[in-house]
């Protein structure tokens, strides 16, 4: 796999000298900026990132959206180069807000030095499923006339839980850990001790800020305060709606 990512990488590099010269984009500090918003479902975070598309012109910035094949949170190890490199050379993008559900890569072990900015949203486990239960059979108001995977299925949570549904099942609370713990297979085994503990860490020390659900208008007023190259205006844009 690593082979096959050396490749990608090369290929990359070609394609880029095929397409002749190109003028070199010159960025200062301020502008040579990505955010990543690995968004956990459920969380708010449809909400929170409209903020970002409505600030993006105003503060100039770029959004784009990490859009994986079936919406699998984990890339093969060519996607990650790909990725990776793409992210980090694609100046005319920058200052660049990135989201997606995708889990949490480390962009140091590609050899990059300057990493971008994580951010995220968290939620209570239980809180989170309910919703996510719900919106399975129900949507929501920002594409009504998408059909869900449940639609039509008019059994309750807790009809789900007393009938031992694979819905609401324990295992589903388990969910927001691996957005954490990264793209290894063990962080996405229930219950893994190694893999809680690497989500805790990644959280800790590779995070620039992750909020709660239940308290995003102080998470959004921190992101103000501390990156307002992005998010200048996002206080009062989430306060009035």
């Amino acid at each position: 796999e690593r082979a096959i990512a050396r490749h990608e990488v090369r290929e990359i590099e070609q394609r880029h000298t095929a397409d002749g010269p190109r003028q070199e984009v010159t960025l200062d500090e301020e502008d040579d900026v990505v955010i990543i918003y690995n968004r956990v479902p459920k969380t708010a975070s449809t909400s929170f990132t409209n903020i970002a598309y409505d600030l993006c012109a105003k503060n100039k910035y770029h959004v784009l959206h990490i859009n994986t094949t079936k919406n699998n949170p984990v890339m093969s190890l060519q996607d990650q180069v790909r990725f990776v490199k793409n992210v980090t050379s694609w100046r005319e993008m920058k200052p660049g807000f990135y989201h997606g559900h995708v889990s949490y890569l480390d962009f140091a072990k590609f050899g990059v030095k300057k990493k971008p900015i994580y951010i995220n949203v968290i939620r209570d486990p239980i809180e989170r499923l309910v919703s996510y239960y719900y919106f399975l059979r129900f949507g929501d108001d920002y594409r009504p006339g998408l059909r869900r995977r449940k639609q039509g299925d008019k059994k309750t949570f807790d009809e789900c839980v007393a009938a031992g549904g694979s819905d609401c099942a324990p295992e589903k609370l388990w969910l927001q850990i691996p957005f954490f713990c990264g793209h290894s297979s063990e962080c996405w085994n229930v219950g893994s001790r190694w893999a809680l503990e690497q989500a805790k860490y990644n959280l800790i020390n590779e995070y620039f800020l992750v909020g709660v659900t239940e308290e995003l208008e102080d998470f959004i007023m921190l992101l103000e305060a501390a990156l307002p190259r992005f998010f200048r205006g996002a206080t009062e844009l989430y306060r009035t709606g």
